[in-house]
């Protein structure tokens, strides 16, 4: 069981990730150009398209992440944390810093 000192500690840090994703889907969220350009040779358009492309991925990915940190968030508050979703056994906490969100034990993970 989590001793209060770590579980503040694993909060504070989920905490942190939390806004530095909120800030990264921020950055990513810009419109892109897709030149208008009349005499374009199609390649700047290519090159914004791309981007684009890569810019939603990115946000995406970020956004997942940020479900996840939400989610182990309200777990604590309702005092669930730290537990296997799948098994209900302890989560170690060395699994727990270095992924704090995390849903399932070391042994659940493997079944995957």
């Amino acid at each position: 069981m989590l001793h209060e000192k770590e579980l503040q500690a694993l909060k504070e840090q989920l905490e942190k990730e939390a806004g530095e994703l909120e800030a990264g889907i921020s950055r990513h969220k810009g419109t892109t150009d897709f030149g208008d350009d009349v005499e374009s040779d199609f390649s700047e358009e290519a090159d914004e398209a791309e981007e684009y492309a890569n810019d939603l991925g990115v946000s995406d990915a970020f956004k997942q992440r940020l479900e996840d940190i939400e989610h182990a968030l309200d777990k604590m508050t309702r005092g669930e944390y730290g537990k296997c979703e799948q098994c209900g056994k302890e989560i170690p906490l060395e699994v727990l810093k270095v992924d704090p969100e995390s849903r399932l034990c070391k042994d659940c993970k493997m079944k995957k």
